[in-house]
């Protein structure tokens, strides 16, 4: 089951709207500033999945954060369950793009394949919201707020997502606590490499 969040954090790159971000606790604002993430993950709601908020700070421009989060070539290093990420479209203006990933978690289990749209506002926000696949109801965002004049980022990333083949809703909210920290290390490390 290694990578099950992951899938969620980068498959979408989670069906009620996501709310804009929140000002982190000062336990959160610790965590962060300490170099650690900062986590939530429990059931949602509706009782069909789990939802996620995390946070981490990166010694990298908010320009290099989005490139790593948006480049199809990086994902199965930063997500080592992803086997294929493709851009299916991109509108002319850039503000919109459908995405397919094809994740295989276990030997166990089949490839999934998810479609999602993701809504870019350049270097601010990644908007994304499952279309079609394995996957079926997700909804979620990465916020990107620079810190020091630009040199550095705090990202927020928030998701909401069922569980797919019927997995109980425990699992993915299990899975998300200890694989979202995971991919957002992953993310910072490929971020401050590019920025160097």
């Amino acid at each position: 089951m290694r990578g099950q969040a992951l899938v969620v954090v980068f498959v979408m790159l989670a069906a009620s709207p996501v709310a804009g971000a929140q000002e982190p606790t000062p336990d959160w604002l610790h965590r962060i500033e300490s170099g650690d993430v900062a986590l939530e993950a429990h059931t949602d709601s509706s009782g069909r999945g789990g939802q996620v908020r995390a946070m981490i700070d990166i010694a990298a421009p908010p320009q290099m954060v989005w490139a790593a989060i948006l480049d199809c070539e990086r994902a199965a290093r930063m997500t080592p369950s992803v086997k294929r990420c493709t851009v299916l479209s991109r509108d002319p203006s850039g503000r919109t793009e459908l995405r397919q990933h094809v994740v295989k978690w276990s030997f166990l289990l089949p490839a999934l394949h998810s479609t999602s749209r993701l809504t870019l506002e350049p270097y601010r926000r990644i908007g994304f919201r499952c279309e079609a696949g394995d996957i079926k109801d997700c909804e979620g965002q990465w916020l990107l707020e620079p810190l020091g004049g630009g040199r550095s980022t705090r990202v927020t990333y928030e998701n909401r997502a069922t569980a797919p083949f019927g997995l109980p809703n425990g699992v993915t909210t299990m899975a998300m606590r200890r694989d979202v920290p995971a991919a957002l290390r992953a993310l910072r490390r490929e971020s401050v490499a590019a920025a160097r």
